[in-house]
Parts: C-alpha cells; sequence; structure tokens
C-alpha cells in the first residue's frame, strides 16, 4: 500500500532522477557531465548552436577574416554596375546595393564585425560582473557598498544611454570593433554582479569555505576556487542572455550612428543606411535584419538550455516529467480534490454522521458550514 506523499514528493528533481538513470549505466558521472548530457538532451539548444555554428562558419570563411582569402568571389569594398537593379540571383545571392557592390559579401562583413562586438561585450561584461560581484559578496562592510552604488548608477541611467556615451568616446579614440566590444561590456557587468553576490553571500558561509579558511587559504584563493566554481551555472546562462543583449545593442547604436563606422559594416548599420528601400528594395533591410534575428534567438536557445541544464526545476517541461519521475520512481499521484469536491465532501461527511443531540447544530458544525461557504463563494 502506497503512502501518501506531499506535493513536495510529487515534485521529485528531475536531476536527481536522471543523475540515477546515468549512474545505471556508468559508475560514476562527474557534474560537468551530467550538465552536459542534459544540455544534449536540449533539442531547441542543440539546433540553435548547430545553426549559430554555421552561421560563423559561413561569415568567416567566404569573405575571409584576418586578411586570409574566403570562397566567395567577390569582395564588399568592390563596386560594378548593378545587374538587373540589383536583384538577388545565381550570381549575387543577397543582390546588389546603389553602386553595385555584392549584398551578401557586405552582410557578412556585417555579420561579422557584430558577433565579434556581441561576443567581447559577453566575455568582458561576465568576468568584470563576476569578479566584482563576488568581491562585494564575500568582504560586504564598505566595499560591498560602494561596488553595489556603482551597479545602481548603471540601473538607474539606461543602458543605450551610457553605451552610446561610451561608443562615442571609444570611435574617437579608436575606431575599431574590438575596443567598442570591450568598452560596451565594462558598462554592462551590474545585473550579473547582483546575481554572483547573492550567491556568494549565502556560499561563504558554507562549511568548505570555512575549512579553506581555517587551513590558512588567502581570500582570493577561496574567491577563485570555491565561490565563483560555485557560480558558474548563474555565470554561463547570464553570459549567453549578455550575448544576446549585445547583438540588439550594437544594432541600436549602429542604426542611430554611435555605433560602428564607415568604412567598417554591421549589421544595424546596413539598416541604418538601407532603412529608406524598405518599400522598393526589400532584400537590402531583409537580408540584415534576419541575420540579427537568427544570431539573437540562438543564443537565447543555448541559454535556455544551459538554464534548465544546471536546473532543470526552471524548465517550463517540469511539471510533465515531474510526473514521468514520480512513476519511475514508484510514487502515485495524489489527486488535488477541487473547493466544489471538498464542500461536496463535507456535506456529505455531516449527513452521515446525522445531526447532534437536540437538533440544533453545534458551534463546530456551524463553522464548518460558515467555512464551505466561504470556499463556494471565492
Amino acid at each position: 500500500m502506497n503512502t501518501p506523499e506531499t506535493p513536495e514528493a510529487l515534485g521529485a528533481s528531475v536531476a536527481a532522477v536522471e543523475d540515477a538513470q546515468l549512474a545505471a549505466k556508468q559508475d560514476s558521472l562527474s557534474q560537468g557531465r551530467l550538465v552536459w548530457r542534459r544540455f544534449i538532451r536540449h533539442k531547441p539548444a542543440m539546433i540553435s548552436a548547430a545553426v549559430l555554428v554555421l552561421l560563423i562558419i559561413v561569415s568567416m570563411t567566404s569573405i575571409g577574416i584576418f586578411g586570409i582569402k574566403g570562397w566567395w568571389p567577390y569582395d564588399f569594398k568592390t563596386t560594378s554596375v548593378s545587374i538587373n537593379g540589383g536583384v538577388p540571383s545565381a550570381q549575387h545571392w543577397f543582390g546588389q546595393e546603389d553602386i553595385g557592390r555584392d549584398y551578401f559579401a557586405l552582410v557578412m562583413s556585417g555579420t561579422q564585425v557584430s558577433l565579434i562586438v556581441a561576443f567581447l561585450v559577453g566575455i568582458s561584461g561576465t568576468v568584470l560582473g563576476t569578479l566584482l560581484g563576488a568581491i562585494a559578496g564575500y568582504y560586504r562592510g564598505w566595499i560591498d557598498s560602494i561596488i553595489m552604488r556603482i551597479a545602481d548608477i548603471f540601473f538607474v541611467i539606461p543602458l543605450l544611454l551610457i553605451a552610446a556615451i561610451v561608443a562615442k568616446t571609444a570611435s574617437g579614440a579608436i575606431s575599431s570593433p574590438w575596443f567598442l566590444g570591450i568598452m560596451l561590456g565594462v558598462v554592462s557587468w551590474a545585473g550579473l554582479a547582483r546575481l554572483v553576490r547573492a550567491q556568494v553571500l549565502t556560499l561563504r558561509e558554507r562549511e568548505y569555505v570555512e575549512a579553506a579558511r581555517a587551513m590558512g587559504a588567502s581570500s582570493w584563493r577561496i574567491i577563485l576556487k570555491h565561490l565563483i566554481p560555485n557560480c558558474i551555472g548563474t555565470v554561463l546562462v547570464n553570459a549567453t542572455l549578455a550575448t544576446a543583449s549585445a547583438v540588439l545593442l550594437e544594432t541600436s547604436l549602429s542604426f542611430l550612428g554611435f555605433g560602428v563606422k564607415a568604412p567598417d559594416s554591421s549589421l544595424g548599420l546596413l539598416i541604418s543606411q538601407y532603412q529608406n528601400s524598405f518599400t522598393t528594395r526589400p532584400w537590402l533591410f531583409w537580408w540584415p535584419g534576419l541575420i540579427i534575428l537568427i544570431i539573437a534567438l540562438s543564443v537565447n536557445f543555448i541559454g535556455d538550455g544551459l538554464r534548465d541544464a544546471f536546473d532543470p526545476r526552471q524548465s517550463g517541461r517540469v511539471k510533465k516529467r515531474n510526473l514521468a519521475a514520480a512513476a519511475l520512481m514508484g510514487i502515485r499521484p495524489i489527486p488535488v480534490p477541487t473547493t466544489a469536491e471538498r464542500a461536496e465532501l463535507a456535506a456529505r461527511e455531516r449527513a452521515a454522521s446525522g445531526p447532534p443531540r437536540g437538533g440544533a447544530a453545534g458551534p463546530v458544525d456551524a463553522a464548518e458550514t460558515e467555512r464551505t461557504d466561504e470556499e463556494e463563494g471565492r
């Protein structure tokens, strides 16, 4: 006979069940391998990763990079006579723009720049936010106050405004997408810093941190070897989401004229330059817009897959998978009655027990009737 289980037992951890299944096949698996197994089972994340890798390979090999010539025969800087008004054809896949430049080469060049800026923003912002958040959570006191007040400034002032000022300054000092990406990452660390700080405030009280401190480990060793590795799930998920946001941020800045400047190109700059061609030659607008959409969606789906891999309880399919896990563990689901069913059951119990002595309802029955009526009203 199965004993009744609480809702918490029914919502057994999917991660624990999957770990038990994998442990049945192999003697031992590291936490990293378990996370990797869950990640590769996330179909949207794997499809998005394949699409993103394919886009990176095509953009890097088609027109070349770092002086290496690609397989595409046209250069994005070479002008020529427009064929058939620049309409996409077998010769020019994405068509030609105003002065006859091949638009496929131009879009691939913009994709390279946008990806470089986005990944630099994600990497630099993640490193800076992780370090500052860990330092604030570990040392606390006045160090925590200073770092968090600086983070509050970035939260109060719109990020686009700060990024526009930084991008304008960066483009005036060093005209390079690499420098622009690093500078934008410097102003996009506040959100991750708060998340890491909250986790470190809890982790710093754990026994293994106290043991490391008692053995004479320095504060930096504790932060780098014990605290930050235990925040890696939050860091990786936030890094992917920051990269997706960086694509849109760079697009917005270039569209407003504060981002990448000519002769360099980016997807946002192409949309800005050819926005007036939306009705006459829409392919000049749609191709860079489609690439931006693909990059943003792919990175976001990868972030969702990492989130579910590190913490499967956050998945939108948790309810369905928890029922399967409960069945696998031999737990019988307990139906939860509705309000009407509970009221009907209480009425049957009162009818079966009979009226109290004297034919009048006692105070307990009156209270029960009042509670049932109140529930039915709700």
